[in-house]
């Protein structure tokens, strides 16, 4: 499965990031939605204000645009040791991953994990992460878990995340 064209460039994200935050669920949301940041930034609900997309924005810009979809749910119960149940991935199209860490122990309330989170769109093997705008945003599953990750995690947070990870949401989008 081929990715949709991303309709902005790494200097069109930098541009929106200055003026209003992009990240990686607007960036992600345009990935598997072919849109713009600024349609983005139209669709998801107070990200102005917060900064940040939550599940709940994300399911009002999809609907916002227009996007069919069904959330995706384990079948066989998978659970990622006290993390909860894992969702499969989707054929095509948005995933909210997980950074593990200390903020994902027993105990610790749900909402100290949302800081520790990234959105990501996928096409069949393809992986869309703002982090990967300088190649286009597009990677290979492998690539993007085996050399982004790892790297965007000690860049961003340090020695703090157990460098585990896992969906929490899953979306396929219709085409």
């Amino acid at each position: 499965m081929m990715p949709p064209a991303v309709r902005f460039t790494l200097e069109q994200s930098n541009e929106a990031w200055e003026a209003w935050r992009f990240n990686c669920g607007p960036s992600a949301l345009c990935a598997v939605t072919s849109t713009k940041p600024e349609d983005a930034l139209r669709v998801l609900p107070q990200f102005r204000e917060r900064g940040y997309t939550n599940p709940t924005m994300m399911r009002a810009g999809l609907k916002a645009l227009g996007a069919t979809w069904k959330e995706l749910r384990s079948e066989s119960g998978a659970v990622n040791l006290a993390h909860g149940v894992i969702s499969p991935l989707p054929a095509f199209g948005l995933v909210r991953v997980q950074w593990g860490g200390r903020w994902t122990n027993p105990g610790v309330p749900i909402r100290a994990r949302y800081r520790y989170s990234h959105w990501i769109a996928i096409a069949g093997d393809q992986v869309f992460d703002i982090n990967a705008m300088c190649v286009g945003g597009w990677l290979p599953f492998q690539e993007w878990a085996g050399q982004l990750v790892p790297w965007l995690l000690r860049e961003v947070y340090g020695n703090k995340p157990t460098g585990q990870w896992w969906s929490t949401h899953c979306w396929e989008i219709e085409r």
